[in-house]
C-alpha cells in the first residue's frame, strides 16, 4: 500500500503571478516529508496540487508510478487532515471516521469494525457516539486523523493540522501523528510554518521560499549545514559575515573582513573557498575578554537575559552581530571583547553570486 510520490518540474501560475516555479520533489515510500516556509512560499499550493484541488501549469505528479496530474481529487485516493478538522457536524464521531469507508462501498459491519479499531488507536473509543460539537480541539484533530488513516490511503497529507491547538497539545499531537504514521508506514506530506514542528516530526524537510525549493534534506543537515543564506537565516544563523581568503598554509586559512584578519582551520570548519560567508548562531561567537584571543574585535551593546545565557548586541568592524556570553560573568555595555568563532555552531557558505 505504501507508495512513493514524485513531483517533476511543477510550475503553477495564478494569472501572471508565478506561485511555484520548476519544483521537483521526491518522497520515498513510507517517508514523512514536511513542506516548511512562511506564508506565501508555495507550500499550501503544492499540497493543493498534489490533492487535485489545483492543476499545475507545467510538470507532472505521480504516486506509485500512477500519473495523478490531471485526475480529479476523488480519484486520487489521498487521505487529508485539515487545519479546521472539516468534520461533519451532523454525524457522530464513529460515523465521521467511517464516512470514507462508506464512500468506498464497505458494508456497515465492516465499516463499524474498522472505524472502531481506528478510534481505539487514537484513544477515542469512549467518544464514538458523541457529536463533533462536544469535543475539544485535540479530540477533533484525533477524529480527523482517524478518518484519514482508516481508508488506508497510499498518501496522507496534513495542512497545518496543529495550528488551532495550544502549545502543549501541539507537542503531544505531533508525537501521536508521528507514531501513527510510522506504525502505518503511510507516505506523508506535512505542511507547516513551524520549524520546530517540521524538524521534530519529519524524515526530511523541504524549505520553500517564493515558490522555489531552497533545500531538501534531513532536519539534522538543514540545522547544521544550510545550503545558502536564506536557509541559514531561516534555521537561526543570525550572523552572516563576508570574508576573503588572503593566505593558506595547509589546513590553516587567513581570511579578511573589514580590514581585520581571522585565522580559521579547515579541520574545524571544513573546506573554505577563496570568498565565503561565515554564518554563525549567537552561540557560535564566544564572548572573550582576553585581548589576545583570536576573534573579531567588538564592543558590547544591549545585554539580554535568556535564562541559559546573556545575549549581546555587538558592534564589530564587519557590522552588528549577536553573540551569547556566559551567565557567570555578565558584561556591561561598552566593554571591548573578542568574538571567537565556535566551529560546531558555525558554517561556511559560498559568497553571494559565487559559483
Amino acid at each position: 500500500m505504501t507508495q512513493p510520490l514524485d513531483l517533476q518540474s511543477i510550475s503553477a501560475h495564478y494569472g501572471t503571478t508565478k506561485v511555484l516555479e520548476d519544483l521537483s520533489l521526491s518522497v520515498q515510500a513510507g517517508e514523512l516529508v514536511s513542506l516548511l516556509g512562511a506564508s506565501g512560499c508555495g507550500k499550501t499550493t503544492t499540497l493543493r496540487l498534489i490533492a487535485g484541488f489545483l492543476s499545475p501549469t507545467t510538470g507532472s505528479i505521480t504516486l506509485g508510478g500512477r500519473d495523478l496530474t490531471r485526475l480529479p481529487p476523488h480519484k486520487r485516493d489521498i487521505g487529508l487532515v485539515f487545519q479546521n478538522y472539516a468534520l461533519f457536524p451532523h454525524l457522530s464521531v464513529l460515523d465521521n471516521v467511517a464516512f470514507g469507508l462508506k464512500q468506498r462501498g464497505l458494508g456497515s459491519t465492516e465499516r463499524r469494525k474498522r472505524a472502531m479499531g481506528m478510534l481505539e488507536r487514537v484513544g477515542l473509543t469512549p467518544l464514538a457516539d458523541r457529536s463533533p460539537g462536544a469535543l475539544s480541539g485535540g479530540q477533533k484533530q484525533r477524529v480527523a486523523l482517524a478518518r484519514a488513516l482508516v481508508i488506508e490511503p497510499p498518501l496522507l497529507m496534513f495542512d497545518e493540522p496543529l495550528s488551532n491547538l495550544d502549545a502543549k497539545l501541539r507537542v503531544d499531537m505531533r508525537v501521536e501523528i508521528r507514531q501513527l504514521q510510522r506504525a502505518n508506514g503511510t507516505t506523508s506530506v506535512y505542511v507547516t510554518h513551524d520549524q520546530e514542528e517540521a524538524f521534530s516530526i519529519s524524515d526530511r524537510v523541504a524549505i520553500m521560499n517564493a515558490g522555489r525549493l531552497m533545500q531538501f534534506d534531513r532536519p539534522e543537515v538543514l540545522y547544521r549545514r544550510p545550503a545558502n543564506t536564506f536557509v541559514a537565516r531561516f534555521v537561526g544563523f543570525e550572523n552572516i559575515i563576508p570574508f576573503k581568503v588572503t593566505a593558506r598554509d595547509g589546513a590553516a586559512v587567513a581570511a579578511e573582513t573589514a580590514g581585520m584578519t581571522l585565522h580559521l582551520s579547515q579541520a574545524g570548519f571544513g573546506s573554505i573557498p577563496d570568498s565565503f560567508l561565515l554564518a554563525t548562531r549567537p552561540d557560535g561567537l564566544a564572548v572573550s575578554t582576553d585581548p589576545d584571543a583570536e576573534g573579531l574585535p567588538a564592543q558590547l551593546g544591549l545585554r539580554t537575559y535568556l535564562g541559559r545565557a546573556y545575549q549581546y548586541q555587538c558592534e564589530t568592524p564587519a557590522g552588528r552581530v549577536v553573540a551569547n556570553g556566559s551567565l557567570t560573568t555578565p558584561l556591561e555595555a561598552g566593554t571591548r571583547v573578542k568574538l571567537v568563532p565556535v566551529p560546531e555552531q558555525c558554517t561556511i557558505l559560498p559568497a553571494e553570486g559565487a559559483h
